[in-house]
């Protein structure tokens, strides 16, 4: 029979404060969700318009870009974005940065959706 060496204990307050912030992350993600593009009716997670989220201390940080530098939708898009990520328990706070690297292409859309679509 094998004896099992003594490991450390394990510091549940640290795991906890781990795995909530990785919860509220995903838990934002799931509200972005929420925000479509009107012109293509697909939400932006979905599209590949999220590229990060980042939530520490009720602060969330959301980096996303759009389809094109000119998306006549991108207020509404970035300022529901925002709305979506400051409605989740735990974050008080929402900066949405947007970015152009890397430049958004239909290949970032979620492969089910552009089964869906036909790409």
């Amino acid at each position: 029979m094998d004896m099992m060496e003594p490991t450390e204990p394990v510091n549940s307050s640290e795991q906890d404060g781990a795995a909530a912030e990785g919860g509220v992350e995903e838990q934002v993600r799931t509200a972005l969700r929420t925000v479509t593009d009107p012109e293509l009716g697909i939400n932006i997670v979905d599209l590949g318009l999220v590229y990060d989220v980042e939530v520490e201390d009720g602060a969330a940080q959301v980096t996303m870009t759009l389809t094109s530098p000119g998306c006549p939708a991108g207020g509404q898009i970035l300022g529901g974005a925002k709305d979506a990520a400051e409605s989740v328990d735990g974050v008080e706070e929402a900066v949405v940065s947007l970015v152009w690297k890397p430049f958004w292409t239909p290949e970032k859309i979620d492969p089910q959706v552009r089964a869906m679509l036909g790409f």
